[in-house]
């Protein structure tokens, strides 16, 4: 099993690196999924984020997630294959707000990604701060 620190990590790669992970039959736990930062102007990501959440009908869907955990595991979801091994490498992820109890003295695997103390700027928001646009308290 490999725990992820995600804190400062870029959303789109992490979830590249996470799912390739996983359709390989590797266990991966994330941790601190509210702190994962999405790159770009905060002007537009915030409207595509609207945009998703407000698609649909609230009875019949597509329902798009305003929780932080449930933001990241979508985005991974969206990166496995639409067929049974995509169904069984998502088994295999778990996404979680904040470091539970039973990983706070596990040792934290980084990826071999960027993330944004190594970005130019500040052009980047916290998946938090998506999620309290979209509602979620």
């Amino acid at each position: 099993m490999k725990i992820i620190d995600a804190d400062g990590a870029i959303l789109g790669r992490l979830a590249t690196e996470v799912s390739k992970k996983a359709l390989d039959g590797e266990e991966i736990v994330i941790v601190n999924a509210e702190k994962i930062a999405v790159t770009g102007n905060k002007e537009q990501i915030y409207q595509k984020y609207k945009e998703r959440y407000d698609r649909g009908s609230k009875d019949w869907g597509p329902h798009y997630p305003r929780v932080p955990d449930q933001i990241v595991k979508r985005t991974i979801k969206s990166m496995l294959p639409k067929k049974p091994r995509g169904k069984e490498a998502l088994k295999n992820i778990k996404v979680n707000m904040g470091v539970p109890i039973e990983y706070e003295d596990a040792e934290f695997n980084n990826l071999e990604i960027k993330y944004i103390d190594e970005l130019r700027g500040n052009n980047y928001i916290r998946i938090k701060d998506i999620s309290k646009y979209l509602g979620w308290s």
